[in-house]
């Protein structure tokens, strides 16, 4: 008899730690969208963290109203293109692919991440078959210097909202075309951010989960974690039990992370000396409150925000300052 299907239970936070798969993370799941047809996702690179001086604008702080210092981070986006169009019809094993259609030209290094048609068919896609719509994009990190890498990432882009007609003719309006953040979100938004997290490689439970050290009575061994169970029942797989193993480099999704600024003149938020391991922001940025997975340069996914279902509207932060003092430590 085969194993019935259900969704993940617990938090992935917790236990098993392995490594991602791919550091372009992944969203398994979507918002419904609004009334309209829009882009419910993005990327960019996290070129690091600075500090900002805003007016507060959560209405039950203890300093709402007033200027305060929180820390930002910079997130470099610079525009997408669209490879392709994908359709997907909804079945009782999920989600499976009608046909796809693609641009006629797209970025010679792309080849390189996936086979690319040479002389594209035509894809008719018919509404009343449709289920879901989302567009294939890849990033273009070859104008980003700040990222060693020039061969793109390609993701998966939802598009939500209205009824799949209009998705349909809003996909195909984008074919081959450049997206920018401006066609995703803007100031005062709400969004979810993914990444994977920087790796440690194989650590002991000590550090990996945050055990206590054993006293000097209790064994030869200090960092050892602890028995591994019972003798019954003859298995752990479903004990709680802290065991070495890969530490970091997991794909983390944090919800709920506030645009501050969308800017276009990265000059006005790289600090002196640029960031850290990452120099100076030359494309379209974001400032976001607070931080975010993963170490500089990572990929970092962005998507309408999931979980967001009441709170206050923001039309655009007020910033005071943001700092470009020099990171470098001296």
């Amino acid at each position: 008899m085969g194993q019935p299907h259900r969704p993940k239970k617990g938090s992935k936070g917790y236990s098993p730690r392995v490594r991602a798969n791919s550091q372009v993370p992944r969203m398994t799941s979507w918002p419904v969208g609004g009334d309209a047809p829009k882009i419910q996702g993005f990327a960019g690179y996290k070129a690091g963290m600075t500090h900002a001086v805003v007016t507060d604008y959560r209405p039950e702080s203890l300093t709402s109203g007033q200027e305060v210092t929180v820390p930002v981070t910079v997130v470099e986006v610079p525009p997408m293109k669209v490879a392709a169009v994908r359709y997907y019809r909804e079945t009782p094993y999920g989600l499976r692919t009608l046909g796809e259609q693609w641009a006629a030209e797209t970025d010679k290094r792309l080849g390189a991440r996936l086979p690319v048609p040479k002389a594209p068919k035509a894809f008719a896609a018919d509404a009343a078959k449709v289920d879901d719509v989302r567009l294939l994009a890849y990033t273009q990190p070859k104008l980003v210097t700040g990222v060693p890498r020039k061969t793109p990432e390609i993701m998966e882009l939802r598009v939500g909202g209205g009824d799949v007609a209009a998705r349909i003719a809003f996909a195909t309006e984008k074919l081959g075309k450049e997206l920018t953040i401006a066609d995703f979100t803007n100031v005062g938004q709400m969004i979810d951010v993914a990444a994977v997290t920087k790796g440690h490689g194989f650590k002991g439970a000590v550090p990996r989960w945050g055990v206590k050290l054993q006293g000097h009575k209790d064994s030869k061994n200090r960092r050892d974690a602890s028995p591994l169970g019972p003798f019954q029942p003859r298995f752990i797989r479903a004990m709680k039990v802290p065991m070495p193993g890969q530490m970091g480099y997991h794909n983390r999704t944090e919800y709920n992370k506030r645009i501050l600024k969308v800017g276009t003149d990265g000059a006005e938020i790289t600090p002196a000396g640029g960031f850290l391991h990452y120099g100076v922001v030359r494309n379209n940025y974001i400032l976001l409150h607070g931080s975010i997975p993963g170490p500089t340069k990572r990929l970092i996914r962005l998507r309408e925000a999931a979980r967001y279902t009441r709170g206050i509207e923001i039309a655009e932060p007020q910033i005071a300052y943001v700092s470009t003092a020099s990171k470098q430590g001296r």
